[in-house]
């Protein structure tokens, strides 16, 4: 054989022995990937989902600006300039994105074993909340603590907490989750002092959300169907006791049936009947961005609670049906990163990012609901979009820990190590 074949041999045999030697290996539902992949390729993170968290963020940034330009015209808001929520919604986003980041580069073992101390550091701020000399009222509810140019809400915080001890005790109790009381009962305790606290805010809001994780993250955690459904019962039944006794939430429910009465159309169902008439206005494709009528002192927080009616008025049905569709998306896809890491044995990875999926799509549901007239009005805002530093803080960084679990997932399938 003469010089020239031996090299062209030599050249061939070593081009073709890693596609010889190599593992397929199948990640996330898309082709198959090398498992002697380099490291560039093992640690991609998803980033369909980092641009969908993105362009929700923006688009929330530009709505905010809308919602909120007019409202230095207000005497209440004439010492703020009109790029006084803009810029400190930009600053929440900055330092969410610098929490993110940190968030990141926890390994999820870190979370786990952190979990009961965080739980135990959210009721703390829960009770310093609700002292006069360090909680800040607004509207009749104290639910922030001040800390200079942001304040800061600690029920956003125990969402995370909640999220993270609930997944961490569903592993610990793995073994024991057929029995109510001794799986379930301690569970639905801890949930139930966090219950208290925040109705003492009041801020029902938040526990729904809270309970629904809890409940949610308990059935996915393999607790008997029958367990599940009786703790759904009683948590109907306590939400209801929790209405027929209260009259100002009583008055809600009934301003929701009816948002038009002349009992209710200037008062509890205000903001309601004029939610109804922005997504009204704007009709299939909406009056354009900045047009909207009723964000000018017609529509309170506007910016807040009722961002997406001022979508629905600048937007029309095309803006809410891309809002809906992007975070259906994100939900679907946050779960699928949990039923990833469930199939890989990571019980407590998969356990939280399922919870954050569910965290994520019923508050943006009922958010949504509220808007547009479906659901009673609730103090929810729309997670990732709506105007408050501390809600797009926690949602970034609840974020950032999916994102580290589908990174670790990856690792894992591609033949590493966490």
């Amino acid at each position: 054989m003469s010089a020239s074949a031996n090299f062209t041999f030599a050249w061939l045999r070593a081009k073709l022995a890693p596609a010889a030697t190599a593992l397929p290996v199948r990640l996330a539902g898309r082709g198959s990937f090398s498992a002697t992949a380099t490291a560039t390729q093992v640690r991609r993170f998803d980033q369909p989902l980092v641009w969908v968290t993105v362009a929700l963020l923006l688009w929330g940034l530009v709505m905010v600006y809308s919602a909120s330009i007019a409202m230095p015209d207000n005497p209440r808001f004439a010492r703020y300039a009109h790029t006084h929520f803009l810029v400190r919604h930009m600053l929440s986003m900055g330092v969410g994105f610098v929490a993110a980041l940190l968030a990141f580069q926890i390994p999820v073992q870190t979370w786990e074993r952190i979990a009961p101390w965080l739980f135990v550091f959210s009721l703390v701020l829960l009770i310093l909340v609700l002292m006069p000399f360090i909680g800040k009222g607004v509207n009749g509810a104290r639910r922030w603590i001040a800390l200079g140019v942001l304040n800061f809400q600690p029920s956003e915080l125990t969402k995370l907490a909640v999220l993270l001890y609930a997944a961490d005790y569903m592993v610990r109790k793995m073994e024991v989750k057929e029995h109510f009381f001794r799986a379930v009962l301690p569970m639905a305790g801890a949930v139930a002092i966090v219950g208290l606290l925040l109705l003492a805010e009041p801020d029902m809001g938040a526990f729904l959300v809270i309970a629904v994780i809890a409940m949610g993250i308990l059935f996915l955690g393999g607790v008997n169907a029958r367990m599940f459904f009786l703790i759904a019962a009683i948590l109907v039944v306590a939400f209801a006791l929790m209405i027929a006794l209260s009259d100002w939430r009583r008055e809600r429910i009934f301003a929701y049936l009816d948002p038009w009465d002349e009992r209710y159309a200037t008062g509890k169902g205000y903001q309601l009947s004029h939610s109804l008439i922005a997504i009204g206005r704007g009709e299939i494709f909406g009056v354009g961005l900045g047009g909207s009528v009723e964000k000018l002192h017609w529509l309170p927080e506007a910016h807040t609670d009722f961002l997406l009616a001022v979508i629905g008025e600048e937007f029309g049905l095309v803006g809410l049906l891309t809002v809906i569709g992007l975070f259906l998306w994100l939900t679907r896809r946050i779960m699928h990163i949990g039923r990833q890491a469930v199939a890989l044995d990571r019980v407590f990875a998969g356990l939280v990012a399922q919870g954050v999926g569910i965290w994520m799509g019923f508050q943006a549901f009922i958010n949504m609901g509220v808007n547009l007239g479906a659901l009673p009005t609730k103090g929810l805002t729309l997670p990732l979009m709506s105007y408050g530093g501390s809600a797009i803080l926690i949602n970034l960084i609840a974020i950032a820990i999916v994102l580290r679990i589908d990174f670790e997932n990856r690792q894992l399938m591609h033949g590493g190590r966490v």
